[in-house]
Formats: structure tokens, C-alpha cells, sequence
């Protein structure tokens, strides 16, 4: 932005003056007009030509900041969603319903709160960012953010079929695992108790997520919170095969959700195979009849058998000795703790004044802890009238540490389509998912808590969150020389450098330098993906006008840091004064 003078043709007339902002366009500088500023005072011309060209230590008498809002964060949401096309995946024609989720998925990725207060942070009077003025919501109502949640749910189809059709090919691998999300209120006829895997023993809801092969998030889906996870593959495979129209497919997913059932029901299909992992039953009984001897481990960690339990399929049997100490230790940590809540009952039983005899308050006692810690099957009890003995099951814990680590692939998809090590590396895949949930839940867009009860706006807000999730998600790949995540150069080194696909995976350099320095190899300080946004949040944009005419106001952008056009450079996002 500068202030031109444009001299009269004609000698009786005073000069013109005008506000402009110069942008180049196909190697061409396009100007345009702001205002006309001639008939501004001489002094008032001259400092706004000076504060435009930086100088800011003139002018400040003669203007006034009439506003000033964060705008740094929101330019870089909207310019990934832009650079995405996001817009046309939520809707093929610009129109306000649009705009409003625009607006209400860059605040769940901002500041994730209730819809009422995203509501509150996009109304002009209490905006807490620019977000407004970009998407045009100067006339935002609560019922436009309500009537855009429903909007959402009415198009959500639409919309997966845009992303599927973007990030699935027609033959592809696609992973799939569910999470479960407690309420806090007892209203929404989807929430059941169920089996929570927050732990936390409430009414819930049960979500599943599919992701193509990177973690590129594709379509969610809501079930009642007491649903199995198996229970729901079948309605996932018909949804990517019919609604998608992908019929070549690999599904990846759990030993929960890909079950022995489920897989019969697979094999009916043509062209769809399965990538999942064996149950410590099933490898319990693979040792005992000698199919996988665990000898098997004395050279490699890692070989590839068939069963005739599993006819026309492979076992891709792995052991990670890391993995091993971990369950060692989780195991004996489990034990220490319940002998610990125990042996209060081995004092009470054997204490001189008013001892515990009774045989049955003592069996009440003791069942309360011993399966607190999932571990009863390791010890052995001994309870009668006024006595009670313990002791650690040895033969039954030396049995299951035998299998410490070891973990078996199962797959029908044949060699020349993945081999040994890619089936292993698609299956840990689903780690990908599992981070999709965490952030989503916990870490950035805090999926919990909901407030919503129909059922209809419980679905629309599951899936606004992950539709964040996936502008989340393309961000930290372009950020992710600046933040605690390694670029995909850098993971690929790692991966060649690992003895084993089964191995622990081992940090890059790149990486152990960052953690180390908190700096880039470059210089710039690194942070976590949500402290960037806040730290481009404090980029701003100001309304600056001169005191006697507040009407003649202009926007300023500041001046940004280092590190906020570093951001904005591997974003891809040019920045102008003016913006």
C-alpha cells in the first residue's frame, strides 16, 4: 500500500491524491485503488506516506488504531484451505452457508469450543480475529451457525465422495479403527455404556474413522456406544465399495475389528482382501501345535508361515525385543500393585485385636482387587475360615512372558502385492489413525466435550472435527521443518536405516537435533503445531484512520517476525501490507 500523486492536467485544479495497493499478477504489477485521499491535510498525506513506508515514529499524532485483530493464524488456515481447494469440497458454488463452515471449522482449529462460542468469536462486535472480515459473516446470526451444522449433515455424503475421490485410487488400502467419545449428558439416544476406551466407564459414542494409506482422513461415521468394533466393517466396506465406487480394496485394521467372522463374510467379495493382526488366543494356539515354534525367533525377528487354520492366507509372525521388555515391565508393575493392595488383607486376617475371619467377607474383599489390575490369572489364592494366602502363579506368568513381543500379521492380500516387510509396514500403518484420534480428541480440536444431543448434530460435529483434522493434517505436513514433526524426507532416511521393519523406530537426526537445540538446522526455533498457530496469531491487522476523519480508515498489516514468514513461505502464502 503506498499513497500516489497524480498531477492535474489542469493548472486551476489541485493535484489527486489517492490511497493504492500495488499486487503482481502474471508478472505484472495490477494497482488498485483504496480511497482519494485529496483532500486530506498536506501534514496528515505526508504522515501517512511515512508510517506506509515503515517509519513509525512519525504521524502518531495525527492517526489512531480504530481496531486491531489477530490475523496471522487465520490467513494461514484459509490459505492451506484455498491451496486445498477446501471450499469446493464442502460445497460446489460460494454461498453463506459455506462461508459459516468455513468459518466454524478455522475456530475449531483456533480455539476449539462450543459453537455458541465460535459463534461469539465470528460476530463482528466480539470478534477475536479477522475471520469475519475474510469470509464476509458481518451479519452472523446463531441460527446461521445451527442452520450450517445441518447443512453439513445433509451434504456429508457428498462431501466424503469429493475426498474419496481426491485421495482414493481404484485400488487402494484404506485404514479403519474406532475410538469411543463419552458424554457428559444423558440425552442423545446414541450414547449407551459400552467398552469405553477413554476408561472412563460413561455413557458413549462410538467412532470410526477411514483414512486412505498417508492418514489423509476420508469419512467418519457415529454409531450407538455399545456397538462392537467388528460390527461395523461390513457397513464401512459397502460405504467405500458402493457409495465411493472403489472396488479393488485392502482393508487394514485391528485384531477387534477384523474378525475371524468378519473375514468369512469378506472373502464372499471379489476383490477385497484384509491386512489385520492374530488375537494372543489364536498365537497361544499356533505355539502349541508347533505351527510357530518360537525357535522361529533364534536368528530373525521377523518370518512368514501358513496354517491350515488359516487356509489361502499368510501369517507374518514378528517379535520386537523392545516390545518385550515393555510388556516385562508393564506385567510386573501390574503384580507389584495388586500384592500391594492385597496384603492390607493379609493384615487384616492375621491381626491380634478383632481379625477378619469371616471366609465370605474375605473372598468379597479380595475379588474387588484381584482383577482390578487385569492380572488374577497370575496368582494363586488361598481362602478359608480366618486365613488367606497369596502367591505369584509362576508357570502361568514364565507361560505368557514366553510370548512377550511376539505379534502375528495376518493377510490375504499375496506376496506380489506387498511382501513380508510392506505387510508388516501397512499394518503399523494404523498408527497413523490412532494419531488422527488423538488429535482430534485430546490435543488440538477437542472433539470432547459434546454439546450436542440430536443425533443429527452429534454426526455434523464429530464430522466438522474431522474435516479440521484434515486442513490439521496437510499443515503439519507443510510446517513440519518448523515444528516437532519430521518431513517426509527425513522419515524415509530413517526408514532405510532401520535394520528391521519390525525394530523399534528410531528418531532421525533431523529430529533428535530439533528436540535437542528446539532450533532448526536453519536457525528458527521450533514448537508444537498448536503454539505456531498462536505465535501467527499475534500477526495482526490494524484499522488505522486519521483522528479528524475516523470515516477515511485504511488496514495495516504488522510487521511479521522471522519465523511468522518462514511460516508463511513453507505455507505457500504470500503476505501484503494491505491484508
Amino acid at each position: 500500500m503506498y499513497v500516489e500523486f497524480l498531477p492535474s492536467k489542469i493548472k486551476s485544479h489541485a493535484d489527486c491524491v489517492l490511497l493504492r495497493e500495488g499486487n503482481w499478477e502474471n508478472g505484472k504489477c495490477v494497482k488498485k485503488t483504496i480511497a482519494n485521499i485529496s483532500d486530506w491535510d498536506r501534514n496528515q498525506i505526508e504522515a501517512l506516506r511515512l508510517v506506509l513506508k515503515g517509519n513509525t515514529s512519525v504521524g502518531t499524532s495525527s492517526f489512531k488504531i480504530i481496531r486491531s485483530l489477530p490475523h496471522g493464524a487465520v490467513l494461514a488456515v484459509l490459505g492451506i484451505m484455498n491451496r486445498l481447494g477446501f471450499p469446493g469440497i464442502l460445497a460446489s458454488k460460494p454461498s453463506g452457508m459455506r462461508s459459516v463452515l468455513m468459518g466454524l471449522i478455522v475456530e475449531r482449529l483456533l480455539s476449539p469450543g462450543s459453537k455458541i462460542t465460535a459463534f461469539e468469536e465470528l460476530r463482528p462486535s466480539t470478534a477475536t480475529s479477522t475471520l469475519h472480515e475474510e469470509l464476509g459473516l458481518e451479519t452472523i446470526t446463531s441460527h446461521h451457525v445451527y442452520e450450517a451444522m445441518d447443512f453439513l449433515f445433509k451434504h456429508k455424503g457428498a462431501i466424503e465422495k469429493r475426498l474419496a475421490k481426491k485421495h482414493l485410487s481404484q485400488k487402494c488400502l484404506v485404514l479403519y479403527d474406532l475410538t469411543s467419545v463419552y458424554f457428559e449428558g444423558v440425552t442423545c439416544p446414541l450414547t449407551f455404556l459400552g467398552h469405553s476406551k477413554d476408561k472412563k466407564g460413561s455413557l458413549q459414542i462410538m467412532v470410526g474413522l477411514l483414512t486412505n494409506k498417508d492418514g489423509i482422513p476420508i469419512s467418519t461415521e457415529v454409531f450407538e456406544g455399545n456397538i462392537l468394533d467388528h460390527q461395523t466393517l461390513m457397513f464401512q466396506i459397502n460405504k467405500i465399495r458402493k457409495k465411493f465406487g472403489v472396488t479393488d480394496v485392502i482393508m487394514v485394521g485391528d485384531r477387534g475389528t477384523i474378525i475371524q467372522k468378519r473375514i468369512k463374510d469378506m472373502k464372499k467379495i471379489e476383490d477385497l482382501s484384509f491386512i489385520t493382526a492374530l488375537g494372543s488366543r489364536s498365537i497361544k494356539a499356533l505355539v502349541k501345535n508347533e505351527t510357530m515354534p518360537l525357535s522361529l525367533f533364534d536368528q530373525t525377528d521377523l518370518a512368514e508361515i501358513t496354517s491350515p487354520l488359516y487356509p489361502g492366507e499368510r501369517l507374518v509372525c514378528c517379535k520386537n525385543p523392545y516390545l518385550a521388555q515393555e510388556r516385562t515391565q508393564t506385567r510386573e508393575s501390574l503384580l507389584s500393585a495388586t500384592e500391594k493392595e492385597l496384603e492390607p488383607i493379609v493384615k487384616a486376617v492375621t491381626r491380634k485385636r478383632a481379625p477378619l475371619k469371616d471366609k465370605g467377607k474375605i473372598g468379597i474383599r479380595v475379588g474387588k482387587i484381584i482383577n482390578k489390575y487385569k492380572v488374577a490369572k497370575h496368582f494363586i489364592l488361598n481362602i478359608a475360615e480366618g486365613k488367606f494366602f497369596y502367591s505369584r502363579n509362576a508357570a502361568s506368568i514364565t507361560q505368557e512372558a514366553l510370548l512377550d513381543g511376539v505379534y502375528i500379521i495376518r493377510t490375504g492380500v499375496n506376496k506380489d502385492t506387498a511382501d513380508t516387510a510392506k505387510t508388516v509396514s501397512i499394518y503399523k500403518g494404523l498408527s497413523t489413525v490412532e494419531r488422527a484420534f488423538r488429535c482430534m480428541k485430546t490435543t488440538d480440536l477437542h472433539i470432547r466435550p459434546v454439546n450436542h444431543h440430536l443425533p443429527e448434530r452429534v454426526k455434523s460435529h464429530v464430522f466438522l472435527c474431522m474435516l479440521a483434522y484434515y486442513v490439521e493434517y496437510h499443515m503439519r505436513q507443510a510446517l513440519s521443518p518448523i515444528i516437532f514433526q519430521d518431513e517426509e524426507e527425513e522419515k524415509e532416511k530413517a526408514r532405510k536405516q532401520r535394520v528391521s521393519i519390525v525394530a523399534k523406530a528410531e528418531r532421525s537426526e533431523n529430529a533428535l537435533y530439533k528436540i535437542a537445540t528446539r532450533r532448526s538446522p536453519d536457525g528458527y526455533p521450533i514448537q508444537s503445531f498448536q503454539k505456531i498457530l498462536d505465535d501467527l496469531g499475534t500477526l495482526t491487522r490494524n484499522t488505522i484512520a486519521p483522528k479528524e476523519n475516523p470515516k477515511l480508515s485504511f488496514k495495516q498489516l504488522a510487521e511479521a517476525t522471522p519465523l511468522q514468514k518462514k511460516a508463511f513461505s513453507l505455507l505457500q502464502i504470500k503476505l501484503q501490507s494491505s491484508q
